[in-house]
C-alpha cells in the first residue's frame, strides 16, 4: 500500500474548511504540500504552523480560476519538490436561490470556481503525472464533491448541479486515467461545520434579500440546515477519506462521510424519486 511519507499533494482551498483539515491530516502523514487558497494572510500562517521550516510546506496564494495562477500553483510545486503525486481539488463555494431569481452570471461564477477551474488545473496536472518517474504512489486526483451532487435540493439547485457536473466528469476521467496507471476518486461530505455556510449565504445574500414569491420558504430552508447541524460532521471526518485515498493500494471510486451522508445516499438509491421529492421539498 503506498505510504503518505513524502508524497507530494497540491490542496487547493487550504486556508480554510476541508482543505484546512487535509492539509493538517496529510502534513502529519508525512506528505509533502502545496498548498492553494486566495486568502494569502492564512495560508501562509498555516504554511508556518505545518512546517515552520518551510522544507516540507509550501504555500502558493492564487486564484484557481486564474489561468497564470493555476500555471504559477503547477510550476511552484514542481520547482520546489520535482513532482507531483496527488491533486486533491478542494475550492469551492455554494450558491443558493432559486433558478428564476438567480443572475445567471452568478450561476457561471460558481460552475468556474467549482468545476471549470478544477478541470483546467487537472488538465496541467495529468501530464506531469503521466511522464513523471515512479514515486511514492502512483499519481491520484481526489476531487472533492457533494451528497448534494447526488440529491438536488430547491433553493440550492445552482451549487447542487456543479457538484452533479462534477460527478461525471470524476466517473469519466477515472476510466480515461486508468489506463495510464492513474486513480481518480470522488469524496462525497456531507453536512460538515465549516465556514462554507457562511461564505454562501455572503455570497448569496443579494439573491436571498430579492427572493420575491420564494421569500416565505428561506425560513424553512434555514430550519433544515439547523437541523442538519445535530449530525454535522467534521473537517477531518473528509480528511480522513482524502488520506485513505491516497494510500489505499486500490483506491474505491467514491467514498462518503459522516454517517448521515451515507444513509442520504442510501435513500436516494432505495427511495422513489417522488419520495425524494418529498422529503427535499420547500416548506414554510
Amino acid at each position: 500500500m503506498p505510504s503518505l511519507a513524502d508524497q507530494v499533494v497540491i490542496i487547493t482551498g487550504a486556508s480554510s474548511g476541508l482543505g484546512e483539515a487535509t492539509a493538517r491530516r496529510l502534513v502529519r502523514g508525512g506528505a509533502r504540500l502545496v498548498i492553494s487558497a486566495r486568502r494569502a494572510g492564512r495560508l501562509e500562517a498555516l504554511a508556518r504552523e505545518l512546517d515552520p521550516s518551510g522544507a516540507r510546506v509550501l504555500a502558493v496564494a492564487g486564484d484557481v480560476t486564474l489561468e497564470t495562477d493555476r500555471l504559477r500553483l503547477v510550476a511552484a510545486a514542481r520547482e520546489k519538490f520535482g513532482r507531483i503525486d496527488a491533486l486533491v481539488n478542494n475550492a469551492g463555494y455554494g450558491t443558493r436561490g432559486p433558478v428564476e431569481r438567480v443572475p445567471v452570471e452568478l450561476i457561471r461564477r460558481n460552475f468556474e470556481t467549482n468545476l471549470f477551474s478544477l478541470i483546467a488545473l487537472t488538465q496541467l496536472v495529468i501530464p506531469v503525472m503521466r511522464e513523471q518517474p515512479p514515486g511514492p504512489a502512483r499519481g491520484r486526483i481526489v476531487n472533492i464533491g457533494s451528497v448534494a451532487g447526488r440529491i438536488a435540493r430547491p433553493l440550492s439547485s445552482v451549487y447542487d448541479s456543479t457538484k452533479h457536473a462534477l460527478e461525471a466528469i470524476t466517473d469519466g476521467l477515472r476510466g480515461e486515467l486508468k489506463v495510464f496507471g492513474l486513480d481518480v476518486v470522488l469524496i462525497r461530505p456531507g453536512f460538515i461545520r465549516t465556514e462554507f455556510i457562511a461564505a454562501a449565504d455572503q455570497a448569496s445574500a443579494a439573491t436571498m434579500e430579492n427572493a420575491g414569491p420564494y421569500a416565505p420558504y428561506f425560513e424553512g430552508y434555514q430550519r433544515g440546515h439547523e437541523r442538519l447541524r445535530l449530525v454535522a460532521g467534521t473537517g477531518d471526518d473528509i480528511a480522513r477519506l482524502v488520506e485513505r485515498a491516497l494510500t489505499a493500494a486500490h483506491p474505491r471510486s467514491h467514498y462518503s462521510a459522516p454517517a448521515h451522508a451515507k444513509l442520504f445516499l442510501l435513500l436516494k438509491w432505495l427511495l422513489p424519486a417522488r419520495a425524494v421529492d418529498y422529503f427535499v421539498r420547500l416548506k414554510k
